[in-house]
């Protein structure tokens, strides 16, 4: 009969040999104890061998772990860096993702962005950077390493901006400056208080896109678009620069769902852009003029906006084959619509010019606040004016000034509480034209 001992050690062996080339090698210790006398010594450091082989191989070892999915790359946290500039100076030549944190972090030179197909993302308003450099520098500047004089070839694709604020000061440059980037997206970004524009895009020609932030307080314009081309413009709000945006020598202009308020000079400026879209847009109280299109532009409807209590509405100052629908004029300083001399081929559709009117002979607003102002056309010829309300707008409904304008259609409006110069056009055809008296307006009524 064999020994207790002897017993569990052939059957720790004989079990172990479940376990490709553990077993002989136990075995072996095993009879090496046995032949030596050394007791349990062999089984106990067999033991371990046979732990060792059957766990280290489930356990994720530290390569598994830092080669992870084929292709990735590290993302590169700004907090472990000693400068948001150092952390952008490690973005590889290929791109990746800078994360900024929370925090107020001030610079006193740009900070410089050289590399595509690159994401720098905060955390909200609580990523501040605040730019204290008050000799007119701004303080993010993205663009390909040799700057403007990067050939068209070499020109950056693919950054996104999203999720921080940026601040300057009334000596600073630009908040965010973009020069030459393909696809940019900005999105979420808070950028206020800059003493230049607030986002200058600088030929970044290829799908600019601008969403969901928030423009304000900037020296300059809100939005400065420079030789861009398919833009969108969307869900931003624009308060208190000097003018919301520019599109100067664009095309594709999409811009929808902004609200602009409080602005020191003019709302939108399109000048020299065709085939853009400015609708379903909030304008009030411009000290200037709510949307302008000058300088050759064509081919571009400007639909379903508020333009209210503004300096002055739209005013075509050179524009061809525009439309204007759909929108609504309320308490205009002066000119609701203005169709100047260098502009033609225009249609004024379904449009309502009003004042703050609410029925029962009362209006809204305070008596001395009553200012609603109409269509002018100045010098002008080729315009359809159609199908629009004209409602206790001064001075005058429709009124010509300058030289005759000619080959003017005027059919299918009403005119409500107003004067009117339709029936001094010449060249022209004016037709189903509804005129009546309104009702005496009183002052804003009692509140009960």
């Amino acid at each position: 009969m064999q020994p207790p001992l002897n017993r569990e050690r052939q059957e720790c062996a004989s079990s172990s040999t479940q376990t490709p080339g553990i077993g002989p090698l136990l075995k072996r210790f095993v009879q090496d104890d046995e032949a030596k006398g050394r007791g349990g010594l062999a089984v106990m450091f067999g033991l371990l061998i046979v732990v060792a082989f059957v766990l280290l191989p489930t356990l994720p070892s530290n390569a598994q772990k830092k080669s992870g999915l084929p292709g990735a790359r590290p993302v590169i946290n700004a907090a472990e860096f000693s400068s948001i500039q150092a952390a952008l100076d490690a973005v590889p030549k290929v791109g990746g993702i800078v994360k900024l944190p929370a925090g107020e972090f001030e610079i006193s030179k740009p900070l410089v962005l050289t590399t595509e197909d690159t994401w720098l993302q905060g955390a909200g308003a609580a990523t501040h950077i605040k730019n204290v450099n008050e000799e007119g520098q701004p303080a993010l500047i993205v663009q390909h390493p040799k700057g403007a004089k990067a050939p068209r070839a070499e020109w950056l694709w693919r950054v996104k901006l999203s999720d921080f604020r940026i601040t300057g000061n009334k000596k600073s440059g630009h908040g965010i400056h973009a020069n030459r980037i393909n696809e940019i997206f900005i999105q979420g970004v808070t950028v206020s208080y800059n003493g230049g524009d607030g986002i200058l895009l600088n030929y970044c020609y290829e799908d600019p896109r601008v969403s969901d932030c928030l423009i304000t307080y900037n020296a300059k314009t809100g939005l400065d678009l420079l030789g861009c081309h398919d833009i969108v413009v969307s869900a931003s709000q624009f308060e208190e620069n000097m003018d919301a945006l520019h599109c100067f020598d664009g095309f594709n202009l999409c811009m929808t769902g902004n609200c602009l308020d409080d602005h020191l000079g003019d709302g939108v400026v399109i000048e020299n852009t065709y085939g853009s879209v400015v609708s379903g847009n909030m304008i009030e109280e411009c000290k200037g003029r709510a949307i302008v299109l000058d300088r050759n532009c064509y081919g571009n409807t400007l639909s379903a906006n508020v333009i209210a209590h503004d300096g002055g509405g739209v005013d075509l100052v050179d524009a061809h084959g525009c439309a204007v629908s759909a929108n609504t004029f309320t308490l205009m300083s002066t000119d609701a619509v203005r169709v100047g001399p260098n502009s033609g081929r225009i249609t004024i559709t379904g449009n309502n010019f009003c004042n703050s009117f609410i029925g029962a002979g009362s209006v809204k607003r305070r008596v001395d606040d009553l200012a609603a102002a109409g269509l002018t056309l100045e010098s002008t010829k080729d315009v359809a004016v159609s199908g629009n309300i004209f409602a206790s707008v001064k001075p005058k409904a429709l009124e010509l000034r300058g030289d005759a304008s000619k080959n003017i259609l005027f059919s299918n409006n009403v005119l409500v509480d107003v004067e009117s110069d339709h029936a001094k056009l010449k060249d022209s055809t004016v037709s189903d034209v509804l005129s009546v008296e309104g009702e005496a307006a009183s002052g804003p009524p009692a509140r009960k």
